[in-house]
């Protein structure tokens, strides 16, 4: 199998979405009581930080490849 690079994007993406899940399944257990009006805006903060960490990520890469020689392609 082949290795693929690290993306920390993709896993801020994961976290804030199954956080968001959890925080929705303890509200329907009884469990935990939040105001809907929260967690909306708490996700799509959790989604622009992903965006950032992704964007920091890409100029990494890019900078390491550039230092080695290398191109970065988009996917």
């Amino acid at each position: 199998m082949r290795r693929h690079e690290f993306e920390p994007g993709k896993l801020v993406v994961g976290l804030v979405l199954l956080g968001g899940g959890l925080a929705y399944l303890a509200a329907a257990a009884g469990r935990w009581h939040f105001p809907a009006f929260v967690l909306l805006p708490a996700l799509v903060g959790g989604l622009c930080l992903a965006g950032a960490v992704s964007s920091v990520g890409f100029l990494v890469r890019r900078h390491r490849a550039a230092r080695a020689g290398k191109r970065v392609e988009r996917h």
